[in-house]
């Protein structure tokens, strides 16, 4: 009989064992897909957000005015003839961009600098180039793009044009998300303001990828 009584409470035992088991594993799987599949988009989505909040930056000895996106902006070192923001990241390169200030006495670019800028990708053969020619607010604007091997990160550099100065903006994706800080690099650079004369553009210009 006693026999018996233990065999029984032993097999009662393991079954509670397997059924605790098949319960875990159950709610450990719902708890995963939730992750996966309800929770974890909304959250990235939600960070890339953040990520390209944009924040205003000023520099009255520029007369420049930039929105900075905020997975770019974080220490901000100014040198006089250059200002330098940059987010520090615990591994790799943060993103950055650096910005400074050129002599200039024309408030648009010449055709043959455009046709130059426009074509160099395939002449020099260069990785990822682009080229767009805009207006950014009222003034004469290019920005190119072009992917360094070497770092493995995109440069994004913008040339704004006033007709007494040129402010140039160059943003470095950095070691992170490339599709990500390319896009923050885009909206950072096109958010450039330059006080001082008005430029007197025409009403259309060209642009090109």
């Amino acid at each position: 009989m006693i026999g018996s009584y233990m065999r029984i409470r032993i097999q009662m035992s393991g079954q509670r064992k397997v059924t605790v088991g098949i319960l875990v594993i159950g709610a450990a799987l719902l708890t995963t897909e939730f992750l996966l599949i309800r929770w974890y988009p909304g959250h990235q989505e939600r960070e890339q957000q953040q990520a390209l909040k944009l924040l205003p930056y000023q520099n009255s000895a520029m007369g420049l005015q930039i929105d900075v996106a905020a997975a770019i902006y974080g220490k901000v070192r100014d040198s006089g003839k250059e200002v330098t923001i940059s987010r520090w990241k615990l591994f790799g390169n943060g993103p950055s961009i650096a910005i400074s200030l050129k002599p200039n006495s024309s408030a648009q670019f010449t055709p043959e600098l455009l046709a130059q800028l426009e074509t160099a990708g395939v002449r020099n053969n260069l990785l990822g180039y682009q080229f767009q020619h805009m207006t950014l607010g009222t003034r004469d604007a290019i920005l190119i793009w072009q992917y360094d091997e070497h770092s493995r990160s995109m440069n994004v550099t913008a040339h704004v044009l006033a007709p007494d100065r040129m402010i140039q903006a160059v943003c470095n994706t950095g070691s992170g998300d490339q599709d990500l800080y390319t896009e923050a690099c885009n909206e950072t650079l096109k958010s450039i303001q330059l006080s001082g004369p008005p430029s007197n553009l025409p009403e259309t210009d060209t642009a090109s990828n």
